[in-house]
């Protein structure tokens, strides 16, 4: 009898060992795919860095032809103000002229208007009406003068009018020239300009993607060292619990010597066998009602991007919705892991272990029991989420397998 009791009690304290050795097996398991995650981004931002560096080696010969563009249009724009200025003095000079060419054309028009009513001079009555021979000299010497003045002044309007149209014609070639110039260069101007902002928007872009790797990989990091602690909990818990069961397993079978315990129950043939409860068999329930909004397996992330495998299913729901235990057991995990966000862990013994992510906020605290259908925890969409709703898992010894297959 009392070797049967040892055999009971052995294979008891044997399977709380590889309920604690499974468990350390999940955890190891789970810091090897955060490890894993972690590398892969890494590599990622070593990827965009490459490509940053190439992008900014274009943008630096793009910031130089920039600049001699900009040094192009400042020239230009510097002559084309000169132009400008001297098109000023011009204008200045021109009114000068025209003011001249009226004074002048006025003259002019008063001499004609003279002769017209008068009459032209007729210069050999002028020179006969002479009383003698000085005074023929003197009419002479005065029709003379007039003869010039008269032809002094229409060649002066003459050339006073053609200065004014030359001005006139140098002025509008000279604006022309000089505001195409501008424009040629203000234009290269523009398009280096424009280029060098698109390659800044580039790296931009790019810092950012890195960025965010960088985060994912700090949380992955994060991830790896907490799972890592739960791991040396559990190792620490184990050992525990292992002197635990062996101060009990001495304790029974000091009890044992002597009589047997309510603990055992009689056999037909007079002797006593071990009671062993029955565990709960019974189907899981649906941790919360909505629409699966992602299934297990593999999928396109909808944050990352690129094929990643799924470990559980997606269940949609609303800020604050409660979230049910879908199995009794023991919390294992209540806090946060990475990615998962706020997470409770239940262990239900046989090595099947169910986890809950995303959450709000939790109900429960790690070592607490839980019956099946319990508030735990809250939806909410901690961690890499794009909304409410709560993340599902089952593992079988560490290993994700489908949840529909408990549900």
């Amino acid at each position: 009898m009392r070797k049967i009791l040892h055999i009971i009690f052995a294979i008891m304290l044997l399977a709380h060992s590889v309920v604690f050795a499974d468990e350390i097996e999940e955890l190891e398991g789970q810091k090897a795919e955060y490890d894993a995650a972690a590398e892969e981004a890494r590599l990622v931002v070593d990827a965009i860095q490459a490509k940053i560096d190439s992008v900014s080696e274009i943008k630096r010969v793009l910031d130089e032809e920039a600049e001699l563009a900009i040094a192009d249009y400042e020239q230009k724009q510097s002559t084309l103000d000169e132009t400008l200025a001297r098109i000023e003095e011009n204008e200045a000079k021109l009114l000068a002229t025209e003011d001249d060419y009226n004074v002048k054309h006025e003259k002019l028009e008063r001499r004609v208007r003279d002769i017209y009513i008068n009459g032209q001079i007729s210069y050999l009555d002028v020179m006969f009406g002479a009383q003698d021979f000085s005074d023929f000299l003197t009419r002479m010497d005065l029709l003379k003068r007039v003869m010039m003045q008269d032809s002094e002044l229409v060649n002066q309007v003459i050339a006073y009018r053609n200065e004014i149209q030359e001005i006139g014609r140098q002025l509008e070639e000279d604006r022309r020239v000089q505001f195409e110039q501008a424009l040629i260069a203000e234009d290269a101007k523009d398009i280096k300009l424009e280029k060098v902002a698109e390659q800044q928007a580039l790296i931009d872009m790019m810092e950012n993607d890195k960025d965010v790797y960088n985060k994912q990989y700090d949380e992955m990091i994060a991830a790896s060292n907490q799972v890592a602690q739960l791991i040396q909990e559990s190792k620490y818990r184990a050992a525990a619990e292992e002197a635990r069961r062996q101060q009990e397993e001495a304790a029974r079978q000091a009890q044992a010597a002597y009589q047997p315990t309510g603990d055992y129950e009689s056999s037909d043939d007079g002797s006593y066998q071990a009671y062993v409860p029955a565990t709960n068999s019974g189907a899981m329930i649906w941790p919360i009602t909505g629409p699966i909004t992602s299934e297990f397996g593999w999928r396109n992330h909808p944050i990352f991007g690129g094929q990643r495998f799924h470990s559980g299913i997606d269940i949609g729901g609303d800020y604050g919705m409660p979230i049910h235990a879908a199995q009794s057991g023991i919390v294992s995990h209540a806090g946060w892991i990475g990615g998962y966000g706020n997470t409770v862990m239940i262990d239900h013994g046989g090595g099947i272990v169910t986890l809950y992510g995303h959450n709000e906020s939790l109900a429960v605290d790690v070592g607490q029991y839980v019956n099946q259908g319990d508030v735990i925890a809250y939806c909410g969409s901690t961690g890499n989420s794009t909304g409410p709703h709560c993340h599902f898992e089952v593992r079988l010894d560490g290993e994700p397998v489908s949840p529909f297959n408990y549900l």
